[in-house]
């Protein structure tokens, strides 16, 4: 019997955080996995008056294309996905990984090749959205393979999913709506401000945020949400910083990870594990080692580190900072073939900005 919450979910998804207008072209993106999301998600597009169209990504698929793609075909950028990017109204991406390390043992050099085919795309997609031209959202359906990754069974990860997504499972979107208020408040504090300075275990960073926008997160791109960021002045970055937590990039996790920063410029990159890894996607190309966004996560219902980003950089009392392109509706000038999230705790720490206490141990004090 499926799961009545997936319903609330789609609901929310198609009507909150897209709000999909009669006549409104959406790309339905999703891997098979999925499919119960999917299907639900699919009828709310068409009770809504959208047009959707859906675009599977196979299980196998990414893995055979790293594998057999000769150099041609790595510098080819499909059309049907150029043609999403730049004429539909919205996007919706449901991840559903069936291996969540199906890519650790490809060619990196591949891997960096074609992301940089695609960079063309991320940067229309990033200029379309900050215009408002176009709606997009991201979510991700319960799979053993993630569950496992989280130390997890799959019952016991599915109901950490829809507590993250949905908190309260009768209102969902009252609830994301009292999110948004309270995120405003943040919001709003932070306009006008220039300085920021970060300490905690093994960091000890200083941005400057003039002349950029704070975003409030409040379950309309992400779902589950609960975060706040901006685009730092790019090259404002100095200090250093030491990860808490695994980094995870195209299948491969990076563990142990620090950072030196000298005028916006990661000019030194660690790592226990992976190093090599890093470094050659940080130097992907001009932007990789420059920070696109900071981020302050929010939502104190994602407690437990699970190895997916969408719910872990949304940690209640962690910040994370985002290597190369940033958004452009945040004031965010940096441009990169990636962005990559790396999370660090700050629940012993404190953020400092124009020197007030802004946030200690993991809460907000103003």
């Amino acid at each position: 019997m499926a799961d009545v919450r997936l319903e609330k979910w789609a609901d929310l998804l198609v009507n909150y955080s897209l709000g999909v207008k009669p006549g409104e072209r959406v790309m339905l993106r999703a891997d098979k996995l999925a499919e119960p999301l999917i299907k639900e998600v699919y009828v709310k597009i068409l009770e809504a008056g959208g047009n959707p169209f859906i675009f599977i990504d196979m299980p196998f698929q990414l893995e055979m294309f790293y594998k057999h793609a000769n150099d041609e075909q790595l510098s080819y950028r499909p059309e049907p996905l150029e043609l999403a990017m730049s004429k539909y109204e919205c996007m919706i991406r449901i991840l559903g990984y069936q291996n969540t390390h199906a890519l650790a043992n490809v060619d990196s050099a591949k891997v960096v090749k074609y992301s940089q085919t695609l960079q063309p795309l991320m940067q229309t997609y990033m200029s379309r959205a900050a215009k408002k031209e176009l709606r997009w959202a991201l979510t991700a359906f319960p799979t053993d393979a993630c569950a496992q990754d989280a130390d997890m069974s799959l019952d016991e990860y599915t109901e950490f999913v829809y507590g993250a997504v949905m908190p309260d499972q009768n209102d969902p979107i009252g609830y994301w709506k009292e999110v948004s208020a309270r995120q405003d408040k943040i919001v709003n504090w932070l306009k006008g401000k220039k300085n920021v300075h970060l300490v905690g275990k093994g960091t000890d960073l200083r941005l400057s945020i003039e002349g950029r926008q704070f975003i409030n997160c409040d379950c309309r791109v992400n779902i589950p949400d609960g975060e706040v960021f901006t685009g730092p002045v790019e090259d404002s970055m100095e200090g250093h910083v030491t990860f808490s937590y695994p980094t995870i990039y195209q299948g491969r996790e990076v563990t142990g990870v620090q950072i030196d920063f000298v005028k916006g410029k990661a000019i030194k990159a660690t790592a226990e594990k992976n190093e090599d890894f890093l470094n050659k996607t940080l130097d992907i190309d001009e932007g990789g080692r420059y920070v696109g966004e900071f981020a302050i996560g929010t939502n104190d219902g994602i407690k437990k580190f699970t190895r997916q980003i969408l719910f872990d950089e949304k940690i209640g009392g962690s910040f994370h900072i985002a290597l190369g392109t940033g958004y452009p509706e945040s004031g965010s000038k940096a441009h990169s073939a990636i962005h990559w999230d790396m999370i660090c705790d700050l629940r012993d720490g404190q953020i400092w900005v124009d020197d007030v206490l802004f946030y200690e141990n993991g809460k907000f004090v103003i």
